[in-house]
């Protein structure tokens, strides 16, 4: 006779249990719901109940997903619920690409990884090496977290699900080597996921956005039965006129189609998605592209209340930066503020009489280049009018003689002798060597330019005579060089070239705060080519070394 041992019976039978459990779950939505557990402000079993345009993110297996999303909205915990997903039960490498190695990626491993292993047994037991920072591993499968200013990082892995966070703050050249790591993957596997807070139209995101479906988050509104969506402002209703005004606290959220109140406190309810007896679901734009795309804003968070939405509305009226922050952040939009890039009429309000042509007025002369596929070109004639000034450029009048492009440096050598530059500045990037080899031919009279991070205003940093080099910061500088174009202290001769006015309106500021709210302003120019506004910037700031030059010495004699 011989006893059964009913612990191990029971053993074997939860093992079995759990192996049919887990052989069921096909979709990522259901692997979330069955082994992520979260924290605030939603603790405990992951639900779609607070998110309900989420989950058909989790089941989509098209090759390319794109997510322009405002902040806060769950996007980054659906990226790594698909990670999780294809690493637990496809044993599928990802790879996870963020702006930087650091500080990003290694606060994203403590502040998102880290807690999401801590709160879910089943995500402590299934990575068995956690400790880098860059690579966990999970068996067979690994993750690897990356940043895309390191073009290393990006060639070192192959992975079969791509994600990219925060694209926007992303090297845009550096998205496409990134993609290459799937390469190889067997073609049903592998998948790109590209999410971000949008900034200017055509940029980063909303590249990938106006390429896709771009699907809207749509409900059927419980008053009056139509399928409808929130949108700013036709669904907000703003109580105050003053951000000081507590009535701003009674904004509320209304039907588009009808102008009934819609309860935020019930939103648990009329979002219910058709997956749950509801009935919100996404809605296409374009039925016939390869690309999913999807789109929500802040009026949708079951956690952000209507009236707070109201608060930043009122200090965007005021303010380029909260202005900025609540177009792209609250409404997951593209936005440009009034200002921040040249219109036509500025450029044309300083078109003069005058042709190009080397012919001078007795002025100072100065050329800038950016370096490229062509070298683009400008060369000014200054004129300072007697009046002495710590800021040069500031009081200066400028002149284009020549506006252009050549294809090869020693054509440059021809611009500079036949408009007896005195100083010009030129990109050290991408052509260091033949930007070297033209700076050491007209010696003292030309300077490599490097944008830097370490500079700040308009401060120039000059480095040694031999080194042939100068560093600027890139946004304070393209803030004056475009600036003067604004003020019309510059004119442009009447034939000026199409291509030059379109590169001159391609530079975009942004409006940021920076994590201690200070305000730090960029330049972006999205896919649009913008080679002769950083021509004219090098050659803007060439005048002040131009001035400090002093030198009678004619650049003609040189060679």
């Amino acid at each position: 006779m011989f006893t059964v041992d009913h612990s191990l019976t029971n053993q074997v039978a939860v093992q079995i249990a759990q192996a049919l459990k887990r052989k069921s779950i096909s979709k990522c939505s259901k692997w979330s719901v069955n082994y992520r557990i979260m924290g605030a402000p939603f603790p405990g079993k992951w639900s779609f109940d607070h998110h309900p345009w989420l989950r058909e993110m989790h089941d989509c297996e098209c090759e390319m997903m794109v997510g322009q999303k405002a902040a806060q909205m769950g996007y980054t915990e659906t990226a790594l619920n698909k990670v999780f997903f294809n690493i637990d039960i496809r044993g599928l490498n990802a790879m996870y690409v963020l702006p930087a190695a650091k500080p990003d990626a290694s606060d994203f491993s403590t502040s998102r990884f880290d807690p999401a292993l801590e709160l879910s047994p089943h995500l402590t037991n299934m990575f068995s090496n956690v400790k880098n920072i860059g690579h966990k591993r999970a068996g067979s499968a690994n993750l690897f977290l990356r940043g895309s200013r390191s073009r290393n990082q990006l060639k070192s892995v192959p992975a079969a699900l791509m994600i990219f966070d925060e694209v926007d703050e992303m090297v845009q050249k550096n998205i496409t080597l990134g993609e290459e790591r799937a390469s190889g993957q067997q073609e049903d596997t592998v998948q790109f996921f590209y999410l971000s807070t949008p900034t200017i139209d055509e940029f980063g995101i909303n590249g990938y956005y106006k390429n896709s479906t771009q699907e809207h988050f749509f409900f059927k509104c419980p008053h009056c039965s139509r399928l409808t969506e929130l949108t700013f402002p036709e669904c907000l209703v703003i109580t105050a006129d003053s951000l000081t005004d507590p009535k701003i606290r009674d904004s509320y959220l209304v039907c588009k189609e009808c102008k009934a109140t819609l309860d935020h406190y019930d939103k648990l309810n009329w979002l219910k998605d058709v997956a749950t007896g509801g009935t919100s679901r996404w809605v296409k734009a374009y039925s016939d592209r390869m690309s999913r795309g999807f789109q929500v804003n802040q009026l949708y968070s079951m956690v952000v209340q209507p009236w707070k939405i109201a608060l930043s509305s009122l200090r965007a009226e005021t303010n380029p930066e909260d202005e900025q922050e609540f177009h792209n952040s609250k409404l997951g939009k593209t936005h440009t503020v009034k200002g921040a890039k040249l219109d036509p009429q500025d450029i044309e309000a300083c078109v003069g009489t005058h042709k190009k042509s080397s012919s001078k007025q007795g002025g100072l002369v100065t050329m800038g280049v950016d370096v490229g596929k062509w070298l683009h070109v400008e060369i000014d004639e200054w004129f300072l009018d007697g009046k002495p000034s710590v800021d040069i450029n500031l009081v200066a009048k400028c002149r284009v003689l020549f506006e252009g492009k050549v294809k090869n440096f020693e054509e440059l050598d021809n611009l500079m002798l036949e408009y007896s530059v005195t100083k010009c500045v030129i990109d050290a990037n991408p052509e260091r060597r033949k930007a070297l080899e033209f700076a050491q031919r007209f010696w003292g009279h030309v300077r490599m330019c490097f944008y830097g991070n370490s500079v700040s205003g308009k401060t120039i940093i000059v480095k040694p005579e031999e080194e042939h080099s100068i560093t600027v910061d890139r946004t304070t500088w393209l803030d004056l060089s475009l600036g003067r174009v604004r003020r019309k202290a510059i004119s442009l001769p009447v034939d000026t070239s199409l291509e030059y006015k379109s590169h001159l309106q391609a530079p975009v500021r942004l409006y940021k705060k920076d994590k201690d709210g200070n305000p730090v302003g960029s330049y972006v120019a999205g896919n649009k080519a913008d080679h002769f506004a950083h021509a004219r910037n090098y050659a803007e700031m060439a005048l002040p070394l131009a001035v400090s030059l002093m030198t009678s010495q004619d650049v003609r004699n040189l060679l």
